[in-house]
């Protein structure tokens, strides 16, 4: 007897017709690397980055076209709403999203977002009015529920990936998010305007003169139309155990501590099905690795508005005096370059320095590259060229270490099944922070430009002492006692 029951204690139960069970199945017929898993969730992660800042370096233009600034002076007040009314849409139904995840799948919250960003990013091209810019934002941020589900389907080992690729995983899932926020504006620089930009092809009476801001919404959205045709064969990996059918069930031979009785339930499903789930607001891993993300989200939203700005505006006020298409290729090319770090290095970093180690020393080495900016404007032609791409590059770098590690940590630090509501715990904080990042990081900007004399960190030097301000106290907050690493 003791040689037939051992196997049976080292037996796990597959239920038939679970989405979750079939994917466990596969995982363990293959050890391999998960390509083509992830790659819907690279492509699906990119769609969902893509619009959110896009409209950065034309969305000035735009709001002096609406004619809703009285002044000048005030056209950056007015665009720093339109920047965050996206993220205060995210903020209201992020925990919606990831509890409706977490109870009817991954899958159905991702196609509705990528069907949200068809639409509503179409209509914000065609924006007449200020409040139909800012109602169209609203709307694709609150129906938007994807990054969450994205998180949980790729950062652990009993979703879509095992254990030895969780690095892996992660760092593609960030790489798209990264791109899609480095790309967008590369649109946003290289098609808003086009009858402007391009004479020879768009004219001022074609649709695309009429809508000056419409094209490279249509290239985000046509993106997204493709990407939702191919989401149909997306595998959902939520488990769906119907308790009536669980006599119907096959074994599959997995090492696990839980036995099965002859019609299949094994002590774990009873101990998941008579046990409540965790309060996660108690849960101090997670809410403290949420809190340093919140922080550090703040300083990347923040920075990704102060770079535009900076950058085109005049060198008399401390900028570079560049054009939106000189901003494009600076981010196009950011984004290659982030793009091979992620594939070939982190891994390898992470490996060695662990996901808590490698986002200290990336918010280390951030400090001083941003206090160097300022003194760029006084490069000019190709050494400014090779600068701003280099501190770009490294800064995006060092910025996606950071939020991969803090990734990481999340979903370590909660079950599978509570996988999404803590991704959309996450993801409500960071976008109420993200919401007020644009807003405070132009209104900063512009309070800087106008004290250009002032003793105490003259003009855009004071931006970037803020901006270190804000990453230093998100290192402070890395270490213990405030953050604690979940237990493995």
């Amino acid at each position: 007897m003791a040689e037939n029951t051992e196997p049976l204690l080292k037996r796990k139960v597959y239920f038939d017709g679970c989405p979750g069970c079939k994917q466990d199945r596969r995982k363990e017929a293959s050890s391999g690397i998960p390509y083509k898993e992830f790659f819907y969730v690279w492509i699906i992660t990119l769609c969902t980055a893509l619009p959110i800042s896009s409209l950065f370096p034309f969305i000035y233009f735009m709001i002096r076209d609406l004619h809703v600034a009285k002044r000048e002076e005030d056209i950056g007040f007015y665009a720093g709403f339109v920047g965050a009314s996206f993220m205060f849409g995210r903020a209201l139904t992020s925990l919606f999203w990831g509890v409706v995840a977490d109870r009817y799948g991954r899958k159905p919250v991702i196609l509705l977002g990528i069907f949200s960003v068809t639409i509503f990013n179409t209509l914000f091209g065609l924006s007449t009015s200020y409040w139909m810019a800012i109602t169209t934002r609203l709307l694709l941020g609150s129906l938007n529920g994807l990054l969450g589900p994205i998180k949980a389907c790729t950062a652990y080992s009993i979703e879509v990936c095992r254990q030895e690729h969780q690095a892996l995983g992660l760092s593609l899932v960030t790489t798209a998010w990264s791109i899609g926020l480095i790309v967008g504006p590369a649109l946003g620089g290289f098609f808003a305007q086009p009858a402007e930009k391009y004479p020879e092809i768009f004219s001022q009476d074609s649709f695309f003169g009429r809508f000056p801001y419409f094209l490279p919404c249509l290239c985000i959205s046509l993106f997204a139309v493709c990407v939702l045709i191919g989401s149909l064969w997306l595998p959902e990996t939520l488990h769906k155990h119907d308790s009536k059918k669980m006599g119907e069930t096959t074994i599959e031979d997995v090492e696990t501590p839980y036995s099965s009785d002859s019609k299949g339930h094994t002590d774990k499903d009873e101990e998941s099905d008579t046990q409540p789930k965790a309060n996660l607001f108690r849960n101090w891993p997670l809410m403290s690795s949420v809190v340093v993300y919140c922080i550090f989200s703040l300083h990347d939203m923040a920075y990704t508005e102060i770079f535009s700005l900076w950058a085109v505006s005049d060198k008399s006020y401390g900028g570079l005096s560049f054009s939106s298409q000189d901003v494009g290729e600076v981010l196009s090319i950011s984004g290659f370059g982030l793009l091979v770090f992620q594939i070939l290095l982190y891994p390898r970093i992470e490996k060695l320095l662990g996901p808590v180690s490698s986002l200290r020393v990336a918010s280390v080495l951030t400090i001083p590259l941003l206090a160097a900016y300022p003194f760029m404007s006084k490069l000019s032609g190709l050494q400014l060229t090779l600068i701003v791409n280099c501190a770009s590059l490294l800064k995006n770098v060092l910025s996606v270490m950071i939020v991969i590690g803090l990734f990481i940590l999340q979903n370590n630090a909660v079950s599978q099944e509570q996988r999404g509501a803590a991704n959309g715990i996450a993801m409500t904080a960071m976008s109420f922070f993200k919401a007020i990042a644009p807003a405070a990081g132009g209104a900063i900007f512009s309070w800087a430009q106008k004290r250009q004399h002032a003793s105490f960190f003259p003009g855009d030097q004071m931006v970037f002492f803020i901006l270190n301000m804000v990453e230093l106290m998100g290192l402070l907050f890395s270490f213990k006692p405030f953050l604690i690493q979940p237990s493995k």
